[in-house]
């Protein structure tokens, strides 16, 4: 049996993300944590008042921030592969930066998804570019907070799940 590779959660589709975010904050770098946490907040947007979300408001999404870390510096090693991104060495240790060919790049990509992605990315920049990670980690640590407390309380003996 062949297993095809899916563009949903891979490389691709969160280089991209991350690139759409990239290109919002340029010429600003920005280190992978601070990525993790802003690619939660474009997908899930609806959650911190902004536009309606891009991808579906499923229960137990804050956990998604779990496992973003790995799959965005995939995703943005793919990118940095073809001069879309940037890695910029500093003091503070390696971020990213959008690349020269970002702009046009996602300017290409008119799809609905795509368009509405750079909307959200832009929305996710003017809300929250101007905080610094910890402030912006706070702001999604409730997010996991709150599906945390409504997990356990499906779990509950008595509660149906």
């Amino acid at each position: 049996m062949v297993r095809r590779a899916s563009p949903f959660n891979s490389p691709l589709e969160t280089g991209i993300r991350a690139l759409s975010i990239l290109e919002a904050a340029h010429p600003e770098a920005c280190d992978l944590h601070r990525l993790v946490e802003l690619d939660y907040l474009v997908v899930h947007s609806g959650d911190a008042g902004g536009p309606a979300s891009l991808h579906a408001a499923l229960p137990m999404r804050a956990g998604e921030l779990l496992v973003r870390r790995e799959i965005i510096e995939q995703g943005l090693l793919l990118m940095a592969s073809r001069g879309l991104v940037e890695r910029v060495v500093g003091p503070g240790g390696i971020s990213y930066r959008a690349g020269e060919a970002a702009s046009p790049y996602m300017a290409a990509l008119r799809a609905p998804y795509s368009m509405g992605l750079r909307a959200r990315a832009l929305w996710v920049i003017g809300a929250f570019g101007h905080l610094d990670t910890d402030a912006i980690r706070a702001i999604t640590s409730r997010f996991f907070d709150r599906w945390t407390s409504e997990f356990q309380l499906t779990q509950l003996p008595g509660r149906a799940s």
